[in-house]
């Protein structure tokens, strides 16, 4: 009889509302985009197992690794440096607790990638560390995430305000997830 109560409940249950919007999911991406490949996203998403630094994303000049648990390498550890919170002063080593790059498994790489090739790799469970949508949403209300809109001394922030780069990305999500090409 459990059943039954299952298949009332879903009867009962109003029809969701088809919000698929291709394009307007495709524009919404293109304009969180531009965060994605901001310094302060793209430095710590890299193509190699080296962080980035700068706004001029060069290569980590204290030969840093990403390592096995994705903090660091032997005795180049992420937290050596990154403490809790941005040490003061222009261009001093910036912290929020945790600090960390994606996993080796899965890279998450954002260098060198088109608006449709980071959009694919984003909905891609295989390539995203096994999230879905919403837990690629979660992921951008994380302590690492909200530190690139106050980075320290001397560092730019992303284009858009976290508040309106989030809601492009829920835009993108709620639309359908299409990809630009």
């Amino acid at each position: 009889m459990e059943w039954i109560a299952i298949v009332a409940a879903l009867l009962m249950k109003p029809a969701a509302t088809n919000t698929r919007d291709d394009a307007a999911a495709r524009e919404a991406f293109r304009a969180a985009y531009t965060v994605l490949m901001h310094p302060r996203c793209m430095n710590c998403h890299p193509a190699a197992d080296a962080p980035l630094q700068g706004d001029d994303s060069h290569v980590h000049i204290q030969s840093v690794k990403r390592g096995p648990n994705c903090h660091g390498k032997y005795g180049m550890k992420c937290q050596t440096c990154h403490q809790d919170k941005n040490l003061a002063g222009a261009n001093m080593p910036p912290g929020v607790p945790d600090w960390h790059m994606p996993k080796p498994q899965t890279k998450l790489v954002f260098e060198r990638k088109s608006a449709g090739d980071l959009c694919r790799q984003m909905k891609d469970p295989l390539r995203n560390g096994g999230k879905s949508l919403k837990d690629v949403i979660d992921h951008l209300e994380t302590p690492l995430v909200f530190w690139a809109w106050s980075p320290g001394d001397g560092r730019t922030t992303p284009p858009l305000s976290h508040d309106d780069f989030v809601a492009k990305m829920r835009e993108w999500v709620d639309k359908g997830g299409a990809c630009p090409e």
